[in-house]
């Protein structure tokens, strides 16, 4: 029999349990998460996400998978993260230069960037690496300007899609040098890599994780790469700068965010796990090797690099007259 005294017990007991439960239940994911990459697999995001993923499952005790989810330069991908269900269980992992292009290029974008993703944190810089195919009759950047300049209009630049920061650099480099050549969007940076390695194009500017192989193994020609340093794993590269050629300080910043409105325990320990996977030797050994280094840090910096970066490139945008498709 329950008396009164002990029907009160049990409710404060199951009050206390409950108090005890409900925050450390509100921080555990319930079910598997997904890490979307908005291109096509090989490419610089997809590489990342690979590495990440299996130990991130580690770390939340959930499974995590990869879903590639290309189009409309990374816009496709990061539109289906942020209309998922607000509970971190949705994630996008993508250079976040081109999330912070798109309200500039796109006057029809399905999504606000700024307002319904939620920055979990910056995960790498990777610099762009320059390159042409193998066959070109260019060994530098002095000499591929002259080409360009002696041939108006037939150079043609591969791209991972209208609107990324990759499409744009070759614009505005274009104009800054005064040559003429043409860009040609892919479906993500490997098949556009591809494309300069079989001649379909000849000139790239891409993420050095995904090019730098193909001018490793002899099927690119590394002309420069961005960034203050040279590539350690590509000494040979000069700088942008020593090359003297403009936009040297562009470069892929891959970063995780998640849908607006998720729950702060559930992205601050998101936030948490990414740190520690990224302090890793052998994570930040693997990302160096691909010509990157670790830019970590709170969710609060990726938010506020986001929104510097998207006022810059809205102004360079309108200033090149580019629009997206």
């Amino acid at each position: 029999m329950i008396t009164r005294r002990s029907a009160l017990a049990l409710a404060a007991g199951l009050a206390v349990l409950g108090t005890a439960v409900g925050p450390a239940a509100a921080q555990n994911f319930e079910r598997t998460v997904r890490i979307i990459v908005p291109y096509a697999p090989g490419g610089t995001s997809d590489t990342l996400a690979r590495i990440i993923a299996p130990k991130l499952s580690e770390a939340i005790g959930q499974t995590v998978v990869v879903e590639n989810k290309p189009g409309a330069a990374g816009n496709i991908g990061a539109d289906a993260v942020a209309k998922a269900d607000p509970d971190a269980h949705t994630l996008l992992l993508a250079d976040v230069g081109s999330i912070a292009t798109a309200p500039g290029l796109f006057s029809d974008l399905s999504y606000d960037p700024l307002k319904d993703l939620a920055p979990v944190g910056m995960i790498m810089f990777v610099p762009y690496v320059l390159a042409v195919n193998k066959d070109l009759p260019v060994t530098n950047a002095a000499e591929l300007v002259d080409y360009a300049k002696a041939n108006p209009g037939k150079l043609a630049v591969a791209n991972s899609g209208i609107g990324g920061v990759n499409h744009i650099t070759a614009v505005a480099m274009a104009k800054d040098l005064g040559i003429q050549w043409k860009t040609v969007p892919y479906r993500g940076g490997s098949a556009a890599t591809q494309a300069v390695v079989s001649g379909e194009s000849k000139v790239i500017i891409n993420g050095a994780t995904a090019t730098l192989p193909f001018v490793a193994n002899g099927q690119l020609r590394g002309i420069a790469v961005t960034g203050k340093d040279r590539i350690a794993s590509a000494p040979d590269i000069p700088t942008f700068t020593e090359a003297k050629l403009p936009s040297a300080d562009v470069g892929s910043w891959q970063g995780l965010l998640t849908t607006a409105g998720s729950p702060p325990a559930l992205v601050d320990r998101l936030n948490q796990a990414l740190g520690e996977i990224l302090k890793q030797p052998e994570v930040a050994e693997r990302i160096a090797q691909q010509g990157g280094r670790v830019v970590a840090g709170p969710p609060a910096d990726l938010g506020s690099w986001l929104a510097t970066n998207t006022a810059a490139w809205g102004k360079v945008i309108a200033d090149a007259g580019i629009k997206g498709e």
